[in-house]
């Protein structure tokens, strides 16, 4: 049983600055957009090279609380608009049954007495 609530989050692991994804979760997000799979590549994604890493990451847009988030996060409701085709990476997070940053956010939310309290910085 997981030891946290993602409703609860301001979308932390969406702010990630890479968020690879793979070809099967482009093909996906292609269906559910009913657009050809290069289009969803070209539309949703770019290619990340660095010292050995070659990756697909996800697209991302400026944000309000942190310095970005994934395109498809929805910025005023703080929840994923594509949550069905999410990538695979998405679905498998955080591995385990606790997120840290949830921990870490209702620690700071008791410590404020405020329950939508959000740490920036």
């Amino acid at each position: 049983m997981a030891k946290y609530d993602c409703s609860k989050c301001p979308g932390y692991c969406c702010s990630y600055d890479r968020i690879a994804i793979s070809d099967f979760d482009i093909a996906r997000l292609a269906k559910h957009f009913e657009i050809p799979v290069e289009t969803a590549r070209r539309r949703f994604t770019f290619r990340y090279r660095s010292e050995g890493v070659d990756e697909q990451i996800l697209r991302h847009r400026k944000d309000h609380i942190y310095k970005s988030t994934c395109q498809f996060f929805d910025q005023e409701e703080r929840r994923c608009t594509v949550y069905a085709a999410r990538p695979n990476v998405c679905r498998r997070y955080p591995s385990g049954n606790q997120c840290g940053y949830y921990d870490f956010l209702m620690f700071e939310r008791e410590q404020q007495g405020d329950d939508e309290f959000i740490p920036t910085a």
